[in-house]
């Protein structure tokens, strides 16, 4: 009989990073079920994959009970609103998803006896004290400010996940990820790096919040996902950051885009909004011994992809 073909569940699959995560394990001979509810995510994103016959994909809220028929190899937990325009737009969703989204697909990985993996975020760092931040730091949030539906939905979640880890022996990870970009990021979803680019394209004046010596570390997608399936098959449990250890401030980022957009764009300054980090940049050296990983692309380098597919996709 032919070996039966591992079976991967990607909640949020429809999104930036969920999407790429999905085709990688299609093409890597996987079966794969894409679960998302459409709040933020979008079927163009997976139309290419629609015919596949290793491909599935449902319309469903994780917040509600996940039903999956067969057997389930991996749960990649991946829904959420992620930028601070969706979740301060959805805060009630946010919190859901983080909190009875996480049970509901723990549950199911537990269920399936799959191992799991929560897709957490550098947020639960909050506005760091520790520079840059190792995975033992415990962060520096305001769990009641408008950015905490999203940093404290984050942190529950990996409080239960280690918890289903400890208490009903799932093989659980945990990857924090710091700011990534790429093709299929939404042209409005308000992060920086898809602000300066439609900016950049229409002529407009990039829109700097504060001085801009405010701190991002950017990793390109590719990066990103080679680094979560190795955490994903490997024997560590608890957080790994997975992003560029690159330190850019946001006025240096500008000019880039600037350069990379060859548009005749002025900068211009705004307040900086409630709670924004002054400074973000992983210690790695934890997914470079364990993992083996550490980005390849370079920021330039992949601002200019990422510019290509947003003239080619967005009006």
């Amino acid at each position: 009989m032919a070996k039966r073909k591992q079976m991967v569940v990607v909640t949020g699959g429809a999104g930036f990073l969920g999407s790429h995560l999905c085709d990688r394990f299609v093409n890597d001979g996987f079966k794969v079920i894409c679960i998302d509810n459409l709040i933020t995510g979008n079927l163009k994103n997976i139309k290419h994959l629609l015919k596949d016959k290793n491909f599935n994909w449902m319309r469903h809220d994780v917040s509600k009970e996940i039903k999956v028929a067969g057997p389930v190899d991996c749960v990649l937990h991946f829904a959420s609103p992620a930028s601070p325009v969706d979740y301060l737009a959805y805060p009630i969703p946010t919190l859901k998803v983080g909190s009875l989204g996480t049970h509901n697909a723990l549950g199911l990985a537990k269920l399936k006896k799959a191992r799991f993996l929560l897709a957490s975020t550098s947020e639960v760092y909050g506005d760091p004290q520790e520079h840059p931040q190792k995975e033992t730091y415990w962060g520096h949030v305001n769990p009641i400010g408008p950015r905490g539906v999203y940093d404290e939905a984050k942190r529950f979640a990996e409080a239960i996940t280690l918890a289903y880890h400890r208490y009903h022996k799932i093989d659980t990870k945990i990857v924090r990820i710091f700011n990534t970009y790429g093709p299929r990021m939404r042209i409005e979803d308000g992060r920086v790096v898809p602000n300066f680019i439609y900016q950049a394209m229409h002529n407009k004046s990039l829109t700097v919040y504060g001085t801009g010596k405010q701190t991002r570390s950017f990793c390109f997608y590719s990066d990103l996902i080679e680094g979560i399936v190795r955490l994903l098959f490997s024997k560590i449990h608890g957080p790994v950051n997975i992003g560029n250890a690159d330190e850019f401030t946001i006025l240096q980022f500008a000019k880039l885009v600037l350069k990379v957009s060859d548009t005749k764009s002025k900068i211009v300054y705004k307040k900086l909004p409630t709670d924004d980090p002054r400074q973000r940049q992983p210690d790695i050296s934890l997914a470079k011994k364990h993992l083996k990983w550490r980005p390849k692309v370079k920021l330039e380098e992949g601002l200019v992809e990422t510019f290509s597919w947003f003239q080619e996709n967005v009006d």
